[in-house]
């Protein structure tokens, strides 16, 4: 069950299921290497922990901005009200969309610390085990028609959900070692209730297929594009 903390300046959402009593503190790096519980990491904007809870594992990660103005003010943000915060509005749209079967990782916990007109946020989710993205994929394999089929339905379910993924690209599609696709990085996605921006979104996908194919030579074709689709229609 989904459980809220509101102390002070700090409010906390969380799976009861998923997360240890120690909520507070799981949004510190250091509390689970003393417990000797880091499995692993990865960099990106900043630094994401992989950790294992008593059921499943997860990734940690604090909210940081991109581009030039990041080098101004790395990791704060505007307060407007608490559903709003990136950390608390991502884990809301990820429980939205695991309710309605798609495959996403499942929320754990999410923190906001307001300061002042600002806050800070962080989020632990569901780390999909011995999965790859398709870039990774695509630059030893081909994929199976079969495979695109299950990409495009997957898609189609998000769709379904209302769900606008503005970030639809091939880094976030991943298969795991039974071929089960998800889908993943919600940040900053919402729901939408008109239909105008779902062929966007492909339109997004087709255009991320194409650059990795000019760059890194994948193994894609146009042609492959047409499996996808036919999952999406089915």
């Amino acid at each position: 069950m989904i459980q809220t903390i509101h102390v002070d300046n700090i409010y906390v959402q969380y799976d009861d299921q998923l997360m240890p009593k120690d909520v507070f503190d799981c949004f510190s790096s250091g509390f689970w290497q003393q417990q000797q519980k880091i499995i692993g990491s990865a960099q990106g904007r900043g630094t994401t922990w992989f950790v294992q809870l008593d059921r499943v594992q997860a990734a940690l990660r604090h909210y940081r901005r991109g581009g030039l103005f990041a080098k101004i003010v790395s990791d704060h943000y505007f307060f407007i009200n608490w559903g709003k915060t990136r950390s608390i509005a991502e884990f809301n749209l990820l429980e939205v969309l695991n309710q309605s079967g798609v495959n996403v990782p499942r929320p754990i916990a999410a923190k906001v610390q307001k300061k002042g007109f600002f806050y800070q946020a962080d989020i632990l989710s569901e780390k999909i085990p011995e999965a790859a993205d398709l870039l990774d994929i695509l630059q030893q394999r081909s994929l199976t028609i079969q495979e695109y089929q299950a990409i495009g339905l997957q898609i189609k379910k998000m769709h379904q959900a209302q769900v606008n993924h503005t970030d639809l690209n091939i880094h976030n599609i991943l298969l795991d070692k039974t071929g089960k696709v998800w889908l993943i990085d919600f940040d900053k996605c919402y729901q939408q209730s008109s239909k105008n921006w779902q062929a966007a979104n492909l339109e997004r996908l087709l255009r991320s297929f194409n650059k990795e194919l000019r760059k890194r030579a994948i193994k894609w074709q146009a042609s492959d594009w047409q499996y996808l689709i036919a999952g999406y229609m089915a």
